[in-house]
């Protein structure tokens, strides 16, 4: 299954600069904000976290939440995405490949799942 996703990268500065780390913390862990420099970083792993629960046909709700999707980095710096068990269980998937990219004012986000 693929998913896809666009996000304005101002939107996501709004966001952090009305709600600080608090925004932030609403969908990525400890590890991933460690990983985000940046609101265009930011609106990088939002899209790729809403990319991943479309591919799932879900959307981010009852059946999949943000904790769900685990965004990481390889050695080389190319992010990475990784389903929780109960998430992997839940859909049949175990694979995930995530594509991020920047350009102008809007990052947008693919994911392919594979069982």
């Amino acid at each position: 299954m693929i998913g896809i996703d666009l996000i304005k990268i101002s939107r996501m500065e709004r966001f952090i600069g009305r709600y600080g780390d608090a925004a932030l913390r609403r969908f990525l862990s400890d590890a991933e904000i460690a990983l985000v420099g940046s609101p265009k970083t930011a609106a990088g792993f939002w899209a790729a976290k809403e990319a991943c629960s479309k591919a799932l046909g879900s959307g981010i709700g009852g059946e999949c939440g943000f904790g769900d999707m685990i965004i990481s980095k390889s050695p080389k710096g190319a992010p990475q995405l990784s389903l929780s068990p109960a998430l992997q269980q839940r859909f049949g998937f175990s694979k995930a490949a995530l594509s991020i990219t920047h350009d102008g004012e809007y990052a947008v986000a693919a994911v392919l799942l594979q069982p």
